[in-house]
Formats: structure tokens, sequence, C-alpha cells
């Protein structure tokens, strides 16, 4: 059993993934024999053309960052091969040279992804490779680079992203374009309905207007990436989450006006940030799934907005994150570190408790704040979920099976409707290969 392989240079051996582990198996299937285990996924595996060495992509148990890593053939000495360079970290695919003397890759910086080369150094004692050089500036996405036979040509798959806003309608069973089909995800809307805001797909920058499409204003711009932006109960406030070049993702607001742009959180990765009914205090997380310690990381924290002070929501240190305040106050959703279950802390008895023992993302309340609605395309199979909160019940309302999903900051996003119907940004970009001539140095 394994999910990718790929034969030595000189066909004797076969390096093969399973699950997070790599193994080498003789050219006939015998001897097999595991060199590494990854912490995620390991996919898109290379020897150089020495055969010395294994480069990989690592892909975290979320999906949501992949990085390069490396490994001696004998399973020596792994590591990342570009730590820090890019945060979160997110190359993927690459290959090397016939020559060897050239790593080409991908990596995606503020919503666009290039090719990009490192030039391996020569000598006996200098194996380490040299900065990365940037190959393609756009306007295209460019990914999954293959370079030709000669040295002079490099293959690479050219996208132009777009997403669809849809909305599912119960009555055809179709989803169909709402707010004129905007490429948007994260989108939220104001309590009294009549004001939206979003994150523009592919660029990452936040805008607000009415549903109407009417008032229209850019709040951030780039090289800031923002992500899931929460109206205040007044509205006249925005939180969100947004990470400025290359630096972790932290928790801002913003006047719904425009100006008055305020980071909140500094540190490490935080986000997810959530909105007390009251509109005093903001619920926001620490990212486990861009932290070393991974789901240990997690942990769930209330921000005073009138004092200023941070404190830890009893009972959620290193174990939840993704926070969601019911409507009505009573209660505080979230999600274990490992996000395979959802669980609901009760301000009344200031205890945790299990809600759905199954992966999830993107839940969101309805509006009257009885059920939790929730995708699952972290599990087997896509589908769109609610749970009744007082009684536990739960109902499949559709499958996403088929359904092109944009896989946007954070994986496929999906959120609510005014009237709890469901959203989903549906791809529709387009996608061909191109030959591009290359010269490396």
């Amino acid at each position: 059993m394994g999910h990718d392989g790929t034969w030595s240079p000189d066909e004797q051996q076969i390096v093969y993934a399973k699950g997070s582990e790599l193994y080498l198996v003789k050219s006939n299937g015998t001897d097999p024999r595991k060199i590494l285990t990854a912490d995620g996924i390991p996919q898109f595996l290379r020897w150089s053309p020495d055969g010395q060495r294994l480069r990989f992509t690592v892909t975290d148990p979320h999906g949501v960052s992949r990085s390069l890593w490396e490994v001696s053939a004998d399973g020596a000495n792994p590591h990342s091969l570009l730590p820090g360079w890019n945060t979160p970290p997110a190359e993927c695919c690459g290959n090397w040279t016939a020559d060897g003397r050239h790593f080409v890759f991908q990596s995606t910086r503020q919503g666009r992804t290039d090719i990009w080369a490192i030039g391996e150094r020569r000598g006996f004692f200098k194996r380490a490779a040299q900065a990365p050089i940037q190959l393609t500036h756009g306007p295209l996405n460019f990914s999954r680079p293959a370079p030709g036979r000669d040295g002079k040509k490099l293959f690479a798959l050219g996208a132009e992203p777009r997403g669809e806003l849809v909305r599912y309608d119960s009555k055809s069973k179709q989803f169909l374009p709402y707010l004129s089909g905007i490429s948007a995800e994260g989108v939220s809307f104001s309590k009294d309905g009549q004001w939206v805001a979003y994150t523009a797909y592919p660029y990452g920058t936040l805008w607000r207007s009415k549903v109407d499409g009417g008032d229209r204003l850019q709040l951030t711009s780039v090289p800031m990436r923002a992500f899931l932006p929460r109206w205040s109960p007044d509205g006249k406030r925005i939180a969100f989450m947004g990470a400025a070049s290359g630096k972790p993702w932290q928790v801002y607001v913003v006047s719904s006006d425009g100006g008055g742009l305020q980071q909140l959180t500094t540190g490490e990765n935080h986000g997810d940030p959530n909105w007390s009914p009251d509109g005093n205090t903001l619920v926001f997380d620490r990212l486990p799934y861009l932290e070393a310690r991974g789901p240990n990381s997690a942990n769930i924290y209330l921000l005073d907005l009138r004092t200023h002070q941070v404190s830890t929501l009893a009972g959620s240190e290193g174990q939840f994150y993704s926070p969601l305040w019911s409507p009505d106050a009573r209660y505080i959703t979230a999600q274990t570190g490992d996000s395979q279950k959802q669980v609901i802390f009760d301000f009344g008895n200031k205890r945790w408790a299990d809600l759905v023992d199954m992966p999830m993302a993107y839940a969101s309340w309805s509006r009257d704040g009885k059920y939790l609605y929730f995708e699952t395309f972290l599990g087997k199979e896509p589908n769109f979920f609610r749970i009744r909160v007082n009684d536990r019940k739960l109902e499949k309302l559709f499958s996403l099976k088929g359904i092109r999903q944009t896989l946007g900051t954070f994986g496929p996003w999906s959120g609510l409707a005014p009237d709890d119907s469901c959203l989903l940004l549906r791809e529709i970009g387009s996608q061909e290969i191109y030959a591009l001539d290359v010269e490396f140095p």
C-alpha cells in the first residue's frame, strides 16, 4: 500500500510514501524498509540525479501548509529545505534539472504562486542549497514545474485563479451565484443583514459593501492578507485575522467605514476572532496548524476591549481552537487541536463537553443560535451538516461531492447567508500547460 512513489536513478530501488512514512523497496517489490516518519503527509518524492538524496513535499495534517524537505537516501539527516523562508510555508512539487545543478519548485506568497529555483553548490564540502531565485513573476499562477531534458525548457501549469460565490438553493437543490458571483471567501454579514464583508480571492484584500453591491469599500491592501472578517454587533467595526508580508497571523480590528486599523495581538500565530454578543470582548485562538508544536499549541483567549486585558478560556490550554460565540452568549464552540471533534463550553457551569465527534471545518452558528452548521471536507466524504445544540441531533443537509470548491486561504471555505443557507466559493478559474524558455546560471 502507498500513495506516492518513484524510481531511483539506477532503477534498483523505489521510494514510496504510505501515510506519513517513507519506505525504500527493491525494484522487484521485496525488502521494504522504513526510512522516515514525517510530521504530515509526504508527496512529490524526488531522487537527486546522483541518487544520494531525496526531496519531497510535506503537507501538514490539516492541509494548510506545505514545505520542502530533504533526507539522505539512507534516511539520515532529515531536515526542512527552506526553514523560515516563507511564513507559513507554502512550497511544493520540486524537481531537479537533469544535470542536478538546479532544483525548481513552486511557492505561494500573498495569494500568488510562482516558480523558483535553487542552485546546488558544487564541490566535496558544498552540498547545501543556495538562496532561491524567482523564475516567474505572473501574471498567471505557475505551478508543478518540470524541467525539460535539454535544460532549456521549463514546463509548468499556468492558472488564472478565480472563484464564484454560490448559495445552495434548497428548492432546486443546486448552487446558484450569490452577490453576483463575486470571487470572495470568508463572507460575513452584519447583524441586520444589510452589509457584507469578505476577502477577495485570490488577493486576500478585505472589502465591505451593502448586500446589493453598493457602497463598496476596500479596507486593507497588499502585502497584508486578510481572512475571516467578523462584524461587531453594532456594525461599526470588523475584526479579522491578517498576515503582513511573511509575518505570523494576528488579530486586527478596522472601522467598517475604513481607517483606524488596529493590531490587537503579537508574537505567534493568532486568528479566528469572534465578537461577544455585547461587543465588549473578542474571543480568538492560537493557530495550532501553524505552530511547531502542532495540536498541543491550541489555545483560546478572551480580550476585554474595555480594559485591553487578555485571559485564557478555562480548559482550552493545549486542547482547543477555532472559537465561535453563540448569539445568546451562553456558549463558545471550538475544535480540538487535531480538528477531529467539535466541543462546546457552557458559561453557566464553566465546563467543556463534546458536541460532534467527526472532522469538520468552518462551523457557523445559525441566526437564532439553535444550530451549528459545518462542512466535512476534512473527513472521508464532503457533506454539509447541522446539529441542534440543545439535544445534539445531527442532520445531513446535502452532499458536496462533485462540487469543485476553491482551495482558498485555509482550504475550501464555506459559510452561511443571512437566511442560514450554505455559501461556498466554487472554482471557475482556467488552467493550461505552458512551455517556458529558461536560462539557468
